[in-house]
């Protein structure tokens, strides 16, 4: 049994929204940084997003700063990344992954941490139309 599993990916026209679930296979979420990171064929993995259970952390992206929010179901066990007003640039495979929260939330430190995360996802694929 895979410990995250992502779903809710699809092909949607400019402008639309998705939501994305990400379930967790037992305690994986406690004591960690949940985030959502997009990569695409050829371009470097982007964070997109990282929450706390506590909401005492959390990070968006530049690039998605208003349009994306993720958000925890604590008694579901699953992380969802909320997509509103997308764009073509949007278009990526879409993972969701945990860090131990051994460190601040710095957001240099987040972006180093979620290049080598301690579980993740096979990912789900979110494509864009103009």
């Amino acid at each position: 049994q895979l410990p995250l599993v992502e779903s809710g990916g699809d092909s949607v026209e400019a402008g639309g929204s998705l939501r994305l679930s990400c379930v967790a296979s037992g305690d994986i979420f406690s004591g960690s940084y949940m985030g959502w990171f997009r990569q695409t064929p050829g371009k470097e993995r982007e964070l997109v997003a990282v929450i706390t259970t506590d909401r005492s952390c959390t990070y968006t992206a530049t690039s998605v700063r208003g349009r994306f929010t993720a958000s925890q179901d604590v008694a579901e066990n699953t992380l969802y990344l909320q997509m509103n007003s997308l764009k073509p640039e949007d278009t990526a495979m879409y993972y969701c992954a945990t860090v131990l929260r051994t460190r601040p939330c710095v957001t240099s430190i987040l972006l180093a941490n979620f290049k080598a995360p301690r579980y993740w996802g096979q990912g789900t694929q979110v494509t864009v139309s103009p």
